[in-house]
């Protein structure tokens, strides 16, 4: 089966992580894609195939003959989808691009002028939402690419390879994608996380992160005797967000630029909160930019009385570089493996993170290779259906002893 029919079929499994249940895995609906996948894993001929009570899928191709000591890799991509947009009754559209704009099904514009980028894809087949749903290559594009390297390696005993670990993971989109990972049971020595984006990219640094809740405690009372009185905790919100770095946000940064973003606001003029993400590549950018939250709440504490602003910090994940630094071995052969299907790499840094990141500083190296999908998130998302098969070629590449 091509890794084309593959995603097509997989993306129409509704499988959106939720950041609100506090289960594991985060949402029944990711069971039908892990069952699925054991079954089909398992009649493709791979070994110790397993399904966990946390919705993780574990599978095992056993090493060529003669290479039962070689290192073993492990390839690794997530089942859910974003809860940003909707996951359900995803309908996929195969267009053939001639340039210009696409126009999707619901009447939603794919604009050029808005993704200059879509150039580079005239003259190929897309595989589209309808324009209601986000399509679901992040990260089924992954999935479909390791299922069908897997069976391209069953089909062709001919070409060596050591011990190969598989493994899908559920709620990689809500950051707890490696909460439950057995890193005994998947057996790698190193591996991939296949999750990333345009086809060529390679990726070993990712953000430093962490998450800032500021809970504000406001006074009311009624506005018509409120003078000096009144602490509007609506308003103190306002304020603190006030005195963030303008500059330093998503919309104003890129490649190495760490920022603060504003995630959510609620509240009254009793009681406010506000969550923010904060993100720098650098380790000491980082710990700098949380000093700079702890110093302002601090301040902010001062002026309208202490207890009023409570700063809870949390750090989410760390730059993969370090760990992966120690063998680069990792990234001169995902180069390799790229460059033997024609493509141009692009070493780029990730601005957010990946499970890889996790599971680097678990003691698993893993670097994250491309999908060939884009705009991730979003009604807009798409992939090239030549890429799914490219990719495949990819990782067989990858896996094989040269």
């Amino acid at each position: 089966m091509k890794a084309l029919e593959r995603f097509l079929r997989y993306v129409k499994i509704e499988t959106t992580s939720s950041e609100t249940s506090g289960t594991s895995p985060s949402s029944e609906k990711e069971f039908e894609l892990a069952r699925l996948l054991r079954d089909e894993l398992s009649s493709l001929g791979l070994v110790d195939v397993f399904l966990d009570e946390h919705c993780y899928v574990y599978a095992t191709i056993p090493a060529s003959a003669g290479y039962e000591d070689a290192p073993v890799y492990g390839l690794i991509a997530h089942m859910d989808t974003s809860p940003a947009v909707s996951g359900a009754n995803v309908d996929p559209q195969i267009v053939r691009y001639e340039g210009g704009d696409i126009r999707l099904l619901s009447g939603e514009v794919i604009a050029e002028a808005s993704y200059p980028f879509l150039k580079e894809y005239a003259g190929r087949e897309l595989i589209v939402t309808d324009g209601t749903t986000l399509l679901g290559a992040d990260d089924k594009a992954g999935v479909a690419e390791i299922v069908s390297a897997a069976e391209y390696l069953l089909a062709h005993p001919e070409l060596p390879h050591g011990k190969i670990a598989i493994a899908f993971t559920p709620d990689e989109e809500i950051g707890e994608g490696v909460d439950h990972f057995d890193l005994a049971r998947f057996g790698a020595d190193f591996a991939y996380t296949v999750d990333g984006g345009a086809l060529g990219e390679l990726e070993y640094e990712n953000f430093n992160a962490a998450s800032a809740l500021v809970s504000i405690r406001g006074l009311n009372i009624h506005p018509g005797s409120a003078k000096n009185k009144m602490k509007n905790a609506a308003l103190l919100a306002a304020e603190l967000i006030s005195r963030l770095p303008a500059a330093e946000t998503p919309a104003h940064t890129e490649g190495y630029e760490g920022f603060y973003h504003v995630a959510q606001i609620s509240g009254d003029e009793s009681a406010a909160q506000v969550m923010m993400i904060v993100r720098d590549h650098d380790r000491t950018k980082f710990e700098a930019r949380k000093a700079f939250l702890t110093n302002l709440t601090d301040y902010l504490n001062t002026v309208w009385g202490e207890g009023t602003f409570t700063l809870t910090l949390r750090d989410s994940y760390y730059n993969m570089k370090e760990m992966i630094e120690p063998h680069l071995h990792l990234i001169d052969r995902a180069k390799a493996a790229l460059e033997g299907e024609g493509l141009a790499v692009k070493i780029c840094p990730i601005r957010g993170g990946t499970d890889g990141a996790r599971l680097s500083y678990m003691g698993l190296p893993c670097p994250n290779l491309c999908t060939g999908g884009e705009n991730y998130h979003s009604i807009h998302e798409f992939i090239s259906a030549d890429a799914l098969e490219t990719m495949t070629r990819v990782l067989v590449r990858l896996l094989k002893i040269q």
